[in-house]
């Protein structure tokens, strides 16, 4: 065969560079009980899907081209459920996948044409920071982001155009944690770590010493900064937490969620929804219970679940689109919005209206939390932070009353005033500027009990819906067991629409992480 040694010499290279950082390497990473990054491609795309770009790279530093095939870096194009995504990831097993020209030259051009072609993106991140003999010198650094004014424009913006996971698969250290910063889905494994730097740098540079674990661990990510979305036990469900993300998102913002068939006996128990609310008005319940009811059978996608835990934010579809809630939840805090609560509510605004969302509103708070520590905190900032960001929203906001809906907490809560596209509530909603039992106290406190407990009546029943229903505030006050059916109509009415429920996407380049 013609040119069969030149051929011979293209399979090897390509088979070397195949090898990662060799079979020490690899076996060290698997003790380790993690595979490696081609194994993860494998596990996530279907089957003999990925076309790769970069294999044959390697460091430009003079004798290291044979020690890092593909320069710890390994990019490309696959199908997901049958989807076109683009894939990024980084082998461990060279040099940590420490970040050097070559590598990064490679992700700048790859994540600017994912963007252009205007496909998802996963990243599966381990990294374990800047490669020091790369980086070091006034030279090495300005030619790290491949010189000129604005070639690092591609790493650091994500104007939502396209979903954006990334997926904390072992220690992910300086690129991969700035990655995570913009991206609109973070998976953490338990044992990873997100951090700026590494211990050992740390201890070096400011003499402090934490684990990896302590700094970016995943009970620091899911509890306290709320960056981490989901956390996985192992890597399969990591795996299994993108393609469900994935699954309510659009290929790209010019156009909606895909739809899918609705899953039998799909909304058979909205009959039995008002026994999930108690009688007593001042009883907690879980508002998981009330959104399971109204929609598709199966999971719900949640996000940030233990963070800001009064409030939920969730993916889910009824009758077959896709939707996002925003519900306040009365087992925590009674509702009420703390800090993290409204940088969690701002945030799952800005994915819902870049990705063309509609938003359903359920309403269960008897206001903000407030207080010294509250203060402290900026509540007042993130109030108005998130306000800002919900009168930007252009996709339909659906806002419905299950029960209290008070004070400032109920127009961030898209109430009065900041344009909900559909406003209703059940029979069981109140509103008013404070809730009733704290307002009593406020003004008849020196009552004695019997008046104070007449005027506590009284109060509680002004704050009925039905006089905002009669001077039209309110569109209507709904049966609670046809909310389900109500929701139908109005998704098919965007539907239906000019716009068909694609938005403008105002909120595409607002920060989301705090």
């Amino acid at each position: 065969m013609a040119f069969e040694e030149t051929l011979d010499h293209l399979s090897e290279k390509k088979k070397a560079a195949l090898q990662m950082g060799g079979s020490a390497k690899i076996k060290k990473h698997h003790t380790s009980g993690k595979y490696t990054a081609r194994e993860r491609i494998a596990m996530l795309v279907d089957p003999d899907s990925f076309l790769e770009f970069g294999l044959l790279a390697c460091s430009d530093m003079p004798g290291m081209e044979e020690k890092t095939p593909a320069d710890g870096l390994i990019c490309g194009y696959a199908l997901v459920d049958g989807r076109r995504v683009g894939v990024i990831a980084n082998d461990f097993t060279v040099l940590a996948s420490t970040n050097a020209r070559i590598n990064l030259k490679k992700m700048l051009q790859f994540k600017t044409q994912v963007k252009k072609n205007r496909v998802p993106l996963i990243w599966l991140g381990e990294a374990g920071g800047a490669r020091m003999p790369d980086c070091q010198g006034s030279k090495n650094i300005c030619t790290l982001g491949g010189g000129g004014t604005n070639t690092l424009f591609a790493e650091y913006t994500h104007f939502r155009q396209i979903p954006f996971v990334m997926a904390a698969m072992g220690e992910c250290y300086g690129v991969p944690d700035f990655e995570a910063m913009l991206a609109d889905c973070v998976i953490q494994i338990k044992g990873s770590v997100l951090s700026i730097s590494g211990p050992r740098a740390l201890n070096r540079a400011i003499g402090q010493s934490f684990t990896g674990e302590e700094m970016g661990g995943w009970e620091i990510h899911d509890r306290i900064t709320g960056i981490a979305d989901r956390v996985a036990n192992q890597e399969e469900e990591c795996v299994d937490l993108i393609k469900a993300f994935l699954s309510y998102m659009p290929t790209h913002n010019g156009e909606r969620p895909p739809r899918k068939p609705v899953p039998e006996n799909s909304g058979s128990n909205m009959d039995k929804i008002m026994d999930l609310l108690p009688e007593k008005r001042t009883r907690s319940y879980d508002m998981h219970n009330i959104i399971h009811c109204m929609v598709d059978k199966g999971q719900i996608f949640e996000i940030k679940p233990n963070f800001g835990k009064m409030l939920i934010t969730c993916l889910a579809r009824i009758n077959g689109e896709v939707v996002g809630f925003i519900a306040n939840n009365p087992l925590h805090n009674v509702g009420a919005m703390d800090t993290d609560g409204l940088e969690k509510h701002t945030s799952f605004l800005c994915l819902c209206d870049s990705f063309n969302i509609p938003i359903i509103f359920l309403h269960d708070t008897p206001g903000h939390m407030v207080g010294k520590e509250a203060e402290e905190k900026r509540v007042g900032a993130k109030v108005v932070n998130n306000l800002q960001a919900l009168c930007q929203v252009t996709v339909p906001k659906i806002a419905i009353v299950i029960r209290k809906s008070y004070g400032q907490a109920a127009v961030n809560m898209c109430g009065p005033g900041v344009g909900p596209d559909y406003f209703v509530s059940w029979p069981t909603g109140e509103l008013g500027f404070m809730e009733p039992t704290i307002a009593a106290d406020v003004v008849f406190g020196n009552l004695p009990e019997e008046e104070r407990e007449k005027m506590l009546d009284l109060m509680v029943s002004d704050s009925s819906a039905y006089p905002a229903a009669q001077d039209y505030f309110l569109q209507d006050i709904i049966d609670p067991r046809h909310t389900r059916k109500y929701l139908t109509n109005i998704l098919s009415i965007v539907r239906d629409s000019d716009g068909k429920g694609v938005g403008e996407h105002r909120l595409a380049n607002w920060p989301t992480k705090f």
